[in-house]
């Protein structure tokens, strides 16, 4: 099994997408890239401990590949506004890949090349890449954990989240 380390909006939003995904064996909502010690989610939100909204997912690289969950996440999200995404505004909500190995590094680095040479989006690419430090990731509190599976009719699942999981359950049939 191996790990990476996503940032790209509402955390509730990739975790919904990526649990779809077949090869990943789990994911989990958290904070991540700040300086406050294990954050909670109104610390975070007011955007002065520096952390990221993200999801760290476990995969099986013989099932699915790095580089496939970054061609997700990089089609999932905007990864050209800073610090939004939609209507969700601030540091904590910017886009952001946390490496685990020098291999994901590489793999961020060419899906990002990618993308910008065949106009994926119509602006440059906005996204961190940096080294994932295991002591700066906190899980979210339990609440936020399986959100969408968990409360599909809530206004924002409806109306935010569902289309995102239509999108890439249309896009990434094979996956």
């Amino acid at each position: 099994m191996d790990q990476i380390t996503l940032g790209g909006g509402c955390f509730w939003c990739l975790e919904a997408c990526y649990a779809e995904l077949r090869g990943v064996s789990k994911v989990e909502s958290g904070y991540a890239a700040g300086h406050t010690p294990s954050p909670s989610y109104q610390q975070v939100c007011s955007g002065g401990t520096g952390h990221a909204e993200v999801v760290q997912v476990t995969l099986d690289p013989s099932v699915v590949s790095v580089r496939d969950l970054l061609r997700v996440f990089f089609t999932l999200h905007d990864p050209t506004t800073k610090d939004r995404q939609g209507n969700d505004v601030g540091t904590q909500y910017r886009s952001i890949v946390l490496y685990h190995s020098a291999e994901q590094k590489a793999a961020a680095d060419e899906v990002m090349a990618q993308a910008a040479a065949e106009g994926w989006w119509p602006a440059p690419l906005v996204t961190q890449v940096q080294a994932y430090d295991p002591g700066n990731y906190f899980a979210a509190e339990k609440h936020h954990q399986d959100y969408y599976s968990r409360n599909p009719e809530q206004g924002y699942c409806s109306f935010v989240i569902k289309p995102k999981v239509g999108k890439i359950r249309s896009k990434y049939v094979n996956l």
